[in-house]
């Protein structure tokens, strides 16, 4: 274990990181927080951190971990910064420190090609475009050349491209031993990478899925881990909520019905009613889905009642799941592959059975299982094409206490976005981790130089009709005299659109060459690379652009924030909670929803200054910063701007 003087060394203008570093910069609160993480790493403690941005906190944690000796997971709350950590980060700490440690990366199985189903979806030959046709055909070329198997090496085919889910397995559809591909699994290849590292990366996600399911390779390797970090901590709370919970989708019950068919067509052909209960299912979730219209969102279980045809509709799918259930049964000794269809029914009607309420869901045993219903809440969240039945707990503190404190080790929660005035108690309650112990360091940079808080005058309340009217007029000035190098967030994907019609009639009434750029238009990274080539543009955004997006220099120098981003009220999760909160006599929007906000907005804020030489305006439009008694609990959370309601001032700072 390194001591405090070895890392004041390594710190040190002559120090290690410096020397072999470029632009490393010696930073007080990264030498006091690798200090602080040493400690914690050494006693098997747990530690919050928030470092404000510029601190340099990856290598801050870094440098310590590596150092310790033993094994250790670090997870991040994005794919991207899980790449960016193995790929440049922890090899340039490594190099730096001349640490003999191996490295691994470990992904949820979805992000890895799969042999088995590859082989199954050419020969199969069903494919909705050609365009999917195009894509298989470099997946397959891929898989042979490809020594990980990681989708995220093949940039020619997007992200989010149907014919991926044809050729990655799932949880439910792996064969495990049984596969005739086994010994070329790219997801067992990686999982034996990751026992035999001694630091391994994965993100949120994979975390909390694995802990609850046992699937993805973590908990095989939580028993030999000495310190788990999680980066971007600010993303757990709302992610092991999803996995403490359980969701049941339409899109599941497609898939099985999907997989069913080619493995009877595979294994038992002679079999004519297989084929025909598999369609019928396939129906019974497509008009499940079909009850709700072209609507989307999120609503409570009681409130479904008021859709026309919804209990038939349920009932349907209740039925022909039970029937295909029956048919597997029947079939299930004839091959693997139709033996795990029929475990897969069974499941899914378990949790049909649970969500409908005739039985008490139970995931998991001991300190995995479910809370009761009275703690938990039942909802449906309406997408494009599916529609998803959930439980999820009210409260993830005891459920992640017990898993933490199963085993002594370390473990470390950081984020620039964590604590309220420097205040962890909401953080520390909603995770659990009341014992834990907690510090904070501002940001190295002189935001009272470097940028302005603007709050216009005169701005309508949020809910008004024609705020984001008033919203755009008031920006227009100090997008002019910023000359673009703008974001616009906001707080709903409504909001967003409108804003993008205002905005693109004003340029051109007005003749302003500035690019107008819209979420949605391309992948965040695609846009964020457009963004910076070309100097001068606007681009808006919605939660996707609050947080994670690091701009430095003039391309970026003015952010506009459309309201404070409290969660919607009547999302039914947050419902649930506001009403439990509130019925043990505490005051949900002080304790909850007000926090919650406050670490949101901090995420938006910290677009602005992302480097020393950084220079912007961040300019928040909703009047409730002044006029709300909470206001100014908000804005003491926010770096220490200087702060202004003028609009000459605000045009002034960048003249």
């Amino acid at each position: 274990m390194p001591s405090a003087e070895q890392l004041s060394d390594l710190f040190s203008p002559n120090g290690a990181l410096a020397a072999n570093i470029d632009n490393f910069r010696v930073r007080d609160q990264q030498l006091e927080m690798a200090q602080a993480i040493a400690a914690a790493i050494e006693r098997n403690g747990q530690l919050i951190v928030e470092a404000g941005t510029g601190t340099g906190k990856t290598f801050a944690y870094l440098t310590p971990a590596l150092l310790a000796g033993g094994k250790v997971i670090i997870s991040t709350g994005t794919k991207n910064l899980q790449d960016q950590l193995f790929q440049k980060d922890l090899p340039t700490v490594r190099d730096a420190l001349g640490a003999p440690v191996s490295i691994a990366l470990l992904k949820g199985r979805a992000n890895y090609v799969c042999h088995y189903h590859l082989a199954r979806a050419q020969s199969d030959g069903r494919f909705a475009t050609r365009e999917d046709v195009r894509h298989l055909a470099k997946i397959a070329q891929y898989a042979r050349i490809t020594q990980s198997g990681d989708r995220s090496g093949l940039a020619d085919v997007p992200e989010n491209a149907p014919v991926w889910a044809q050729v990655t397995s799932t949880r439910d559809n792996c064969l495990g031993q049984d596969c005739p591909q086994h010994k070329d699994c790219f997801v067992l290849k990686a999982r034996k990478e990751a026992m035999e590292a001694d630091v391994v990366v994965v993100n949120h996600h994979l975390f909390f899925a694995d802990v609850m399911l046992r699937d993805e390779g973590v908990t095989e390797l939580l028993p030999m881990v000495n310190t788990v970090i999680f980066d971007e901590a600010h993303q757990l709370p709302e992610t092991a909520s999803l996995f403490f919970g359980e969701s049941l989708s339409t899109s599941q019950l497609l898939d099985l019905a999907r997989d069913t068919r080619l493995e009877g067509i595979a294994s038992a052909k002679d079999f004519a009613a297989l084929p025909v209960a598999t369609d019928a299912l396939d129906k019974a979730a497509r008009d499940l889905r079909l009850v709700f219209k072209q609507g989307e969102g999120r609503m409570p279980a009681d409130a479904v009642e008021k859709f026309s045809g919804w209990r038939d509709a349920l009932h349907a799918v209740d039925e022909r799941l039970a029937n295909l259930n029956a048919l597997l049964e029947a079939q299930a000794e004839r091959s693997e592959g139709l033996e795990k269809c029929w475990q897969r029914g069974i499941e899914l009607a378990r949790q049909l059975k649970a969500w409908r309420g005739s039985t008490p869901a139970v995931k998991g045993e001991g300190s995995n299982a479910l809370p009761s219903s009275d703690e938990s809440v039942r909802w449906l969240e309406i997408f494009h094409h599916s529609v998803q039945l959930n439980t999820t707990p009210l409260s993830i503190a005891d459920i992640f206490a017990r898993q933490i404190n199963d085993h002594p080790r370390a473990w470390i929660f950081t984020s620039a976005t964590l604590a309220v005035k420097q205040d962890f108690s909401h953080y520390q309650t909603e995770m659990g981790l009341t014992a834990a112990q907690t510090v904070c360091w501002d940001s190295p940079f002189d935001y009272a130089q470097q940028a302005l808080l603007y709050v216009p005058e005169n701005m309508p309340e949020p809910n008004s009709p024609g705020y984001i009217e008033s919203m755009i007029a008031a920006a227009l000035p100090l997008i002019e005299a910023s000359q673009g190098r703008a974001f616009l967030l906001f707080t709903s994907l409504r909001a967003m659109r409108r804003a993008h019609e205002l905005l693109d009639a004003a340029f051109e009434q007005r003749g302003l060459p500035y690019p107008l750029m819209l979420q949605g238009e391309g992948s965040r990274n695609e846009l964020l690379t457009r963004f910076r080539s070309h100097g001068n543009a606007v681009l808006l955004g919605s939660q996707s652009f609050w947080e994670g997006v690091d701009v430095r220099g003039e391309a970026l120098s003015l952010v506009v924030i459309d309201k404070l981003p409290f969660a919607p009220p009547d999302d039914p999760v947050l419902a649930a909670r506001i009403a439990q909160i509130n019925k043990q006599g505490r005051n949900a929007f002080m304790e909850y929803q007000l926090p919650r906000a406050i670490i949101n907005l901090k995420q938006g804020a910290g677009r602005l200054i992302r480097d020393e030489a950084d220079r912007g305006v961040l300019m928040i439009c909703d009047p409730r910063l002044i006029s709300k008694h909470y206001g100014k609990r908000i804005w003491q959370s926010l770096p220490p701007f200087r702060r202004t309601r003028k609009e000459t001032e605000a045009v002034e700072f960048f003249t």
